[in-house]
């Protein structure tokens, strides 16, 4: 899968191979990349209001996408029925789970938010029995299911009835981690085959992912009354770095490994996540945090094992 078509020229010159990171490197960056973002959340809510964190982070991230694609020579996609389909793609991939991430963590750690964003392979593989019909289950599967949301019960709590959590933040958490695949079945859908590159679509998608939120920061959260700068560098970090650098990277490992190596990644963020939050934040860890995380990605793991052809 490649996201790049090179341009022809009619005198062709001398092949030069361009240097690039291994992907295993690559592959590393973009695990601490997404595991730092919760991080940077967190200490984006600590200056300016949710809405207003996901909005910046949308803007940094969109100029990030719109100088690959000038660099690219990338235009963006035609036609008001494929706006369309991308502005749906944009609210399920982007500003709905950005903003209920933003939310969810003015009440609960880092920590837990990264890890309630592990199961986003759960949902998808209940989402797929329902919504795929090609997508037939399999009995390891679906006991990655069941294991999957064990280890969320573990994370929780549920037998102490989930003492010290906030549920509101909580449910936001993991409603944020079922948008994605949501949004990617419809995307499947909707999107699939449209001949345009991956560089250009995205980047549209960010651009109306951007503008949903213009329209809505405003109504609920207003403009900053004062500019926090530690808080104004995490939202910038966390829009050029966890959404348009690490966008970036993604199709790249996609296009060169596969994207069953490259999604691999999500089982590295939780753990990132917690790391930085326990180190970086000071957020407290109970036994249940890790071992339900384990058991969370255990399950998550067995969900993507394919029925082998033939």
């Amino acid at each position: 899968m490649s996201t790049v078509t090179a341009p022809r020229t009619q005198s062709p010159a001398p092949a030069r191979p361009r240097a690039r990171l291994d992907w295993r490197l690559r592959f590393g960056a973009l695990s601490l990349i997404w595991g730092f973002s919760f991080l940077l959340i967190k200490v984006g809510t600590d200056g300016y209001a949710p809405f207003q964190v996901t909005f910046g982070r949308l803007v940094f991230g969109s100029a990030v996408l719109a100088a690959a694609m000038a660099v690219k020579r990338q235009r963006l996609p035609r036609g008001a029925r494929l706006w369309g389909h991308m502005a749906v793609a944009a609210f399920f991939l982007n500003a709905l789970p950005f903003s209920l991430f933003a939310y969810a963590e003015l009440t609960i750690p880092s920590t837990l938010a990264g890890i309630c964003n592990a199961t986003s392979p759960l949902w998808g593989m209940a989402l797929s029995l329902i919504a795929l019909s090609e997508d037939r289950p399999t009995r390891v599967r679906v006991a990655g299911l069941g294991l999957g949301f064990l280890g969320v019960l573990t994370v929780l709590g549920a037998w102490q009835g989930f003492h010290g959590l906030d549920a509101r933040g909580t449910a936001m958490a993991l409603l944020a981690s079922l948008s994605y695949p949501v949004g990617w079945i419809y995307v499947r859908r909707k999107l699939a085959g449209t001949g345009n590159s991956h560089l250009s679509m995205t980047g549209a998608q960010l651009m109306l992912a951007t503008l949903q939120l213009a329209v809505v920061t405003p109504l609920f959260a207003g403009f900053p009354t004062h500019v926090s700068a530690v808080p104004l560098l995490a939202i910038a970090a966390l829009g050029a770095l966890g959404t348009g650098l690490a966008v970036l990277l993604q199709y790249g490992l996609v296009a060169e490994v596969g994207p069953t190596t490259a999604q691999m990644v999500t089982y590295f963020i939780p753990v990132i996540a917690t790391a930085a939050g326990v180190a970086i934040l000071g957020e407290s860890l109970r036994w249940t945090t890790p071992v339900g995380a384990v058991v969370v990605l255990a399950g998550a793991a067995l969900t993507q094992v394919r029925r082998r052809s033939a």
